[in-house]
């Protein structure tokens, strides 16, 4: 069984969860609290692949970002990003097909909080920043927690948007769940097996992990 597959899945995962992390505080902050008119769009927006059939993103990104069009070659030209066909590409689409799933949990968080939280601490004069980062981050750690695993699991689980972005490259974007297609394809079933039982594994441990933890589990088992 070719391993490679397997590692590039987690090291996409990776990434992926460590950049959606950045992005997904402020946005889910902003969300939190804003009175914004625009909110409601851009809840839409960051929901949308929720519902939307990941071929859809897939194939709207691989049109925009094609060196044949004149954004991609834009991007080609003057940055040297060349993101069909290549892992930057993976990372990039699995960030937009990822983003509720780091965003909500931490959003829901923030909503559950009570607002006196945040009210003493700018009482107290501290910025908006230390606020954040200080006060409200530390006391939401069950939903950082659950929005991480559930962005890393999922990115994981990806098929159908990084097929479309990234191809069917062995060893640059072939992760697992392409790997697995194409070893049912070719009717190899007991290396698409292997490739199955690691990866619900590995999500099961995961998510029981986040259960254990989030649930209290854990700290009354070792109390």
């Amino acid at each position: 069984m070719d391993w490679s597959p397997l590692i590039l899945t987690f090291k996409l995962a990776l990434i992926t969860t460590l950049l959606l992390l950045v992005i997904s505080i402020p946005l889910a902050y902003w969300l939190a609290y804003t009175k914004s008119r625009i909110k409601p769009v851009i809840e839409t927006l960051v929901s949308m692949p929720l519902v939307l059939p990941p071929t859809v993103l897939g194939f709207y990104m691989l049109i925009a970002f094609s060196p044949s069009n004149a954004f991609g070659n834009w991007l080609d030209e003057w940055f040297g990003l060349r993101f069909v066909f290549s892992f930057e590409g993976l990372v990039l689409a699995s960030i937009f097909y990822s983003l509720p799933f780091m965003v909500h949990p931490i959003q829901s968080g923030f909503n559950n909080l009570s607002t006196s939280l945040k009210d003493a601490a700018y009482v107290m004069g501290k910025s908006k920043f230390t606020t954040l980062f200080k006060v409200l981050l530390p006391n939401i750690r069950p939903s950082l927690l659950t929005g991480i695993i559930l962005a890393f699991a999922h990115t994981i689980g990806e098929f159908g948007v990084v097929l479309m972005i990234g191809g069917n490259i062995s060893g640059k974007t072939k992760v697992a769940s392409i790997a697995i297609y194409d070893e049912v394809e070719t009717l190899n079933y007991d290396v698409a097996n292997m490739y199955s039982l690691i990866l619900f594994g590995i999500t099961f441990m995961i998510l029981l992990f986040v259960y254990l933890v989030n649930g209290g589990y854990l700290k009354r088992f070792w109390q």
